[in-house]
Parts: structure tokens; sequence; C-alpha cells
């Protein structure tokens, strides 16, 4: 797949956007400044970056727990998202939402939920609304591999087929769910070739190939903005951090894990940047030196910003 100079200069510096959120959220919570939990991308840039990068700016996403970089793949503010993370009044969210649950409505990202799981139907009656509204919107709906063993995942392509809704199921299989290994009862093949028995293409990618995970994406998104339905791809990634910073990643093996560092997503983009002349190695330098430069500002930024007031806690809040 060819790319031009300036798509391959955008998507190394979003890519270096997400690693270094990552790891500006990591070193945040560990100096007690970030209350809660957080489940981190470091290891799967490149499945939200090649498949938000194909979207048009009115197409939706909606996330999972683990959503800081497709926040940001789907172009948010990242002063706003920093805020939010913090849990202050001027984020995404007034700071009511925090790590799980940034939302950025005006930038048609649907946010996510801490259940598991829990957008996969959700985007289905998003679907249903999208093909109502005639507009030829399209959303992308990610979720991990440990959704696709429970029951709302399975009844949810039944529906997604039935209404032949305008959404592409991206299952980011980053090889387990909590601590159970994804190998011990499926395959990224075996995950994808469910989708023809719910009556809808299925495929299976590397999701640390940045082109194949767009390629993928790209052909599933014309099969949905055509008006022939869903569409499922598995991302075959990996997260290099624990499930969450509550997981001590007593269940892995410091092999399999550099094992996995070696399949870098964001240096292997880089390193086929290059080598195709799409960009320089100073240009790259370039967008990896701003790209943790957007984020120190938007640190700053959060770190600046006010705390919610004891006073509006109950806005927002709809239940008795």
């Amino acid at each position: 797949m060819k790319i031009s100079k300036k798509e391959a200069k955008e998507l190394l510096h979003t890519m270096y956007q997400i690693r270094a959120f990552e790891e500006q959220a990591e070193k945040s919570y560990m100096a007690g400044k970030i209350h809660g939990t957080m489940h981190l991308s470091i290891g799967q840039e490149a499945s939200a970056v090649g498949a938000i990068s194909v979207l048009k700016p009115t197409d939706y996403i909606i996330g999972h727990h683990r959503g800081h970089g497709l926040t940001i793949a789907k172009g948010a503010d990242l002063n706003l998202m920093m805020a939010e993370f913090y849990g202050k009044e001027n984020g995404y969210c007034r700071g009511r939402g925090g790590s799980m649950h940034i939302a950025d409505m005006k930038g048609r990202n649907l946010g996510a939920n801490g259940v598991v799981g829990g957008g996969i139907p959700m985007a289905v009656g998003i679907g249903i609304g999208l093909k109502m509204q005639k507009e030829n919107n399209v959303l992308l709906c990610f979720f991990g591999d440990g959704a696709a063993s429970n029951g709302a995942f399975h009844e949810s392509m039944i529906l997604a087929h039935l209404y032949q809704v305008p959404v592409v199921f991206i299952c980011e299989n980053n090889q387990y769910a909590m601590s159970f290994p994804s190998r011990d009862w499926t395959t990224s093949e075996q995950l994808a070739a469910r989708a023809p028995l719910y009556g809808f293409p299925g495929k299976a990618v590397d999701g640390n190939d940045l082109l194949a995970v767009r390629e993928a994406t790209i052909e599933a998104v014309e099969h949905a903005r055509s008006g022939k339905g869903p569409s499922l791809i598995v991302n075959d990634t990996y997260r290099w951090r624990g499930h969450s910073k509550s997981d001590r990643n007593r269940y892995r093996t410091q092999e399999e894990i550099d094992a996995w560092k070696e399949k870098d997503p964001v240096l292997r983009f880089r390193k086929l940047a290059v080598e195709n002349n799409w960009i320089t190695e100073k240009e790259a330098d370039a967008a990896e030196k701003q790209g943790y430069a957007d984020i120190e500002s938007a640190r700053l930024f959060a770190e600046a910003s006010p705390e919610p007031s004891l006073e509006t806690i109950e806005e927002g809040v709809y239940a008795p």
C-alpha cells in the first residue's frame, strides 16, 4: 500500500503521541497524581492509528477501557484529554469520566465503558441510528479478545447482520484477557472465521503492521458504506504492560514480552517509512520529538487546571 509523505508524517506523529501519552500516564500514576486505575495500550499503537486513519471526520468510533490510543487517533484535543485523565473540571467529561470513560462527542468519539464488551451491543444500536440518518457514516467498534467470548458479542453479531448495520467490529487481540491467555481458547484466525457464520466478512491481520490494518479497515469501511453491512477484523497485537496498574504481570515471561517488543509497531512503521522514502530520518526524529512535546504540554495544562467543585457533584446524575 502506497501512502503520501504527508500521511506518513501524520501517522508516525500520532503513534508517537500515543506512546508518549501512555508513558506519561504511567509516570503520573506512579507520582500519585492519578486516582483509580488505568489500562495502558503501549504496543498497540498500529491498531488504533491504522484503523481510525481511514475514517472521514463524520464517522464514529466506540471503544473500550484500554482506549487512550483510540481517543488520540480520533483527533482528540490533548489538553482536554489529559485534563480528563487527571480528573479536572475542564476535561472532556468535566473530570467525571477519567481514564476509562473519555468521550469526545464533537469529534465523534462515543467513548468507552468499564464493562468488558459493553460497547459491542451499543454499536449495533448506533449502527441502526446511522442507517436511519442516511448520511452514509460508519462506526468502528473496538473491543478486546476477552470480550469476544461473552454472550453480548454473539448476540450483537446476529443483530448486526440482521439489521445490516454500517459497523466494523475490530477485535484488538492483545493475547490476554486479564491474566488468561487467548491462545488457551482461540486463535485470531478462529475469531475472524466466526464472522461468516454470522453472515458477514471476517479477517485476521497483523495488528502491529499499520499498513495491514489500514488495508483491512479500508475494505471493511467501504463494505459498510456501500450498504453491505458489518465486518469483523481481528488485529493481532500485544500490550507491553499488565492488564491494569494493579496487575503484577506474573503470568507472562520476560522472554515473551521482549519478543513482542522486537515487533514494536512504532519503530516498525518508522523503519518502513524511511526505507520507502516517505520520510527522512530527520523527519522521523522530528515526529517523535513533537509527539512527546505535545504530551508534555498537555500534562502542564492538566496539572494547572481546576479541580471539580463539590457544589456541582450531582450535575449530570440522572437517577434518584
